[in-house]
């Protein structure tokens, strides 16, 4: 039997309400790690009773993973205390920069200095430069605009930079020896058609981890980068899925668990060795050149 060593490990995870997320702090807490949920739950497009619908319906589309996000974690904090895990949660919107010591503050308090960074919330709103392809179908794509630049690069690239940042200085505080950042992309960061910012803006969490890598691998931090194929997570239509098995080696659309898997194994001690690494977790939807 492998053992990787999380028992009482202090696992800080964000966006951890819905999706890969909640899956990843399951997988911790089944390891007797100590995890804390950060999310945020913001403005939808969708009315509550469209939000609710789509919930009860559990057909794959923008408004069953628009529902997901605006789940409260406190269901997900009750399930892993009810098999025998240790979790809280708390609510907080990373496009505010002063959000992020609050978290780590909350978290020390509650389970103990961080020892894992899981940097896994996103902001996701499809854009393009061309108005051809503009459609208010789905979930919609829209011209790019400054201020949806702006909210890319803030929630995803400089929040996670800024937890990486926070994490440092507190570990260097208290003079720690071990600890993990495991940073989420996608597979789509390199060029993406109609989700032009959110691509860069993981492309850009994609540089910041290997900076990381390469500067604090001499506290003994490893960093590395998970970007994951089509996982359904509520948003891939049974149209798009069977597309997608069709066209993945494996021969099935991902589950959050196939991603969650992963993630522990890069906090494991049996990934010591690993750190300034990006690994495509897609069944073989894109593989590594």
């Amino acid at each position: 039997m492998i053992d990787p060593q999380l028992a009482n490990r202090v696992v800080l995870i964000t966006g951890a309400n819905h999706g890969i997320g909640a899956a990843t702090a399951q997988a911790f807490a089944s390891q007797g790690a100590r995890v804390f949920i950060t999310y945020f739950r913001g403005a939808s497009r969708y009315l509550d009773e469209e939000l609710k619908w789509a919930q009860e319906a559990g057909v794959g589309g923008d408004a069953l993973y628009r529902a997901g996000q605006q789940r409260s974690a406190e269901t997900l904090v009750q399930r892993i205390r009810a098999q025998g895990g240790r979790a809280h949660a708390h609510e907080a919107d990373l496009a505010d920069p002063s959000a992020i010591p609050v978290l780590f503050d909350l978290c020390e308090a509650q389970c103990g200095p961080v020892d894992v960074l899981v940097a896994n919330h996103t902001h996701c709103v499809a854009e393009t430069f061309d108005p051809a392809l503009t459609t208010e179908e789905g979930g919609g794509v829209w011209l790019t605009s400054a201020a949806s630049i702006d909210a890319h690069f803030a929630i995803n690239a400089r929040a996670c930079a800024l937890l990486m940042a926070e994490y440092l200085e507190r570990y260097l505080r208290r003079n720690a020896r071990w600890g993990r950042i495991i940073n989420i992309s996608t597979d789509a960061a390199h060029a993406h058609v109609a989700n032009i910012s959110y691509a860069a803006s993981k492309h850009a969490i994609e540089s910041y981890s290997r900076s990381a890598a390469a500067e604090l691998g001499k506290y003994g931090i490893t960093v590395n980068v998970v970007a994951p194929g089509p996982i359904q997570t509520g948003y891939i239509t049974p149209q798009a899925e069977a597309a997608i098995a069709d066209g993945t080696p494996l021969r099935r659309v991902g589950a959050a668990d196939d991603v969650a898997d992963v993630i522990v194994f890069l906090a494991s001690e049996q990934a010591r060795w690993l750190t300034g690494q990006l690994l495509y977790v897609g069944g073989g939807w894109r593989m590594h050149q």
